[in-house]
């Protein structure tokens, strides 16, 4: 733990959807100086993230669907175009995101290689995401995907070929940012 910070006290604002706390603390700054602050932090769990690529067809398959916080930030249609996610709902990272891949895409796959963590909002959200990439194959191919109806999922499945997906991220057609993070990390990575 990190002796420059003491939690002083935490209150719950909001326990609907996730949990929204605020959280007073006091952090012994550079100088030594002890300084007290208020943050609120959102708490909605850990999540993982896959990106299903196709070395043969050089092709990887995508989500789109409404993302209510991108529509009332000024996404007109609210759709986004993302890879493969869900929270971990007390699974480990692995076992979620091969249950969430066939959920939302369709696709039954086995083998999953973790490539790294990441705190994508870290100045308000408490989530970490567990990174991974497998390959595809159309033999895996179990169902139409598209979520689940009482999760209230409504999702698309998308399958671009690489370069397609790079040039929609520089285009603006891709503005999810771990689905960013996992299309260059294929690209860097040469995964095709």
């Amino acid at each position: 733990m990190n002796d420059k910070v003491k939690l002083l006290h935490t209150e719950v604002l909001s326990d609907n959807w996730y949990t929204l706390r605020k959280i007073t603390y006091e952090y012994v700054s550079k100088d030594g100086s002890r300084q007290v602050h208020s943050r609120e932090a959102y708490d909605r769990g850990n999540g993982a993230v896959i990106l299903l690529y196709n070395k043969e067809l050089k092709t990887v398959v995508l989500t789109r669907q409404f993302r209510l916080p991108s529509f009332v930030n000024g996404n007109p249609s609210g759709m986004l175009i993302e890879a493969c996610a869900g929270l971990l709902d007390k699974d480990n990272a692995e076992d979620c995101i091969k249950r969430e891949t066939e959920e939302e895409t369709g696709y039954r796959i086995s083998h999953v290689q973790k490539i790294f963590e990441a705190y994508m909002s870290p100045g308000s959200v408490t989530e970490i995401l567990y990174f991974f990439v497998a390959e595809y194959s159309k033999d895996m191919k179990t169902g139409d995907g598209g979520g689940i109806a009482h999760e209230q999922e409504d999702i698309e499945v998308l399958e671009i070929p690489l370069d397609t997906a790079i040039q929609m991220i520089k285009s603006g057609e891709i503005k999810d940012g771990k689905t960013i993070m996992l299309l260059q990390y294929a690209k860097l990575e040469n995964l095709m």
